[in-house]
């Protein structure tokens, strides 16, 4: 249990980190909950962290009905990345770097730490745990079910606020997508001593 909850904490400070640090100051999106949160908050100024925890509750009602284990993990997950994103808010305009260097390091670090989690099974939040879920069901690289449900939310987001600079979050969206594919595609190698 130890275990998990370090890797909890470490996923959910590198997503704070990346969303706060190089994402939200330039007033782009990521995907899954995490987008459609800061979507909601550059339309209305809603709280991006509690918002997502908020989004994440149909998607765990539903997780708890068809793999608890996913739901336990998940929600402990959702809740420590939301709280985690509201706590490194100071870390808003801290960083001053170009904008697609802001995306590639800001993607990287939240690639980081997504694909960190849901190695060990642990959903960063709901739309990621649908994501597992649907490749537990459809053997489909967990990776690839992500990159496309966030693709379909930029898209969205892109018509709505009818903003260009969003098509830099598809970049955010495949590194984010990329780092969780290889991550999670390791093998854990066995190591014996003789």
């Amino acid at each position: 249990m130890i275990k998990k909850l370090l890797i909890i904490g470490f996923g959910s400070t590198m997503i704070g980190i990346g969303i706060n640090g190089f994402i939200l100051p330039l007033n782009i999106i990521n995907g899954g909950f995490l987008g459609i949160s800061l979507l909601l908050n550059y339309i209305f100024g809603f709280k991006t962290g509690i918002t997502f925890i908020f989004l994440n509750i149909p998607v765990y009602m539903f997780a708890f009905k068809s793999d608890p284990g996913y739901f336990f993990n998940g929600v402990i997950g959702a809740i420590c990345t939301g709280l985690m994103i509201e706590l490194l808010v100071p870390l808003n305009g801290m960083f001053h770097l170009p904008i697609l260097s802001s995306v590639i390091i800001g993607a990287m670090i939240i690639g980081s730490g997504v694909g960190v989690m849901l190695r060990h099974h642990i959903s960063p939040g709901g739309m990621d745990l649908l994501a597992l879920i649907i490749a537990k069901w459809s053997k489909v690289n967990v990776g690839v079910i992500m990159f496309a449900m966030d693709a379909v939310i930029i898209i969205t987001g892109l018509y709505l606020l009818q903003y260009v600079k969003l098509f830099y979050s598809l970049i955010i969206v495949a590194i984010v997508g990329l780092l969780a594919s290889l991550i999670t595609s390791f093998r854990k190698e066995q190591i014996f001593i003789d």
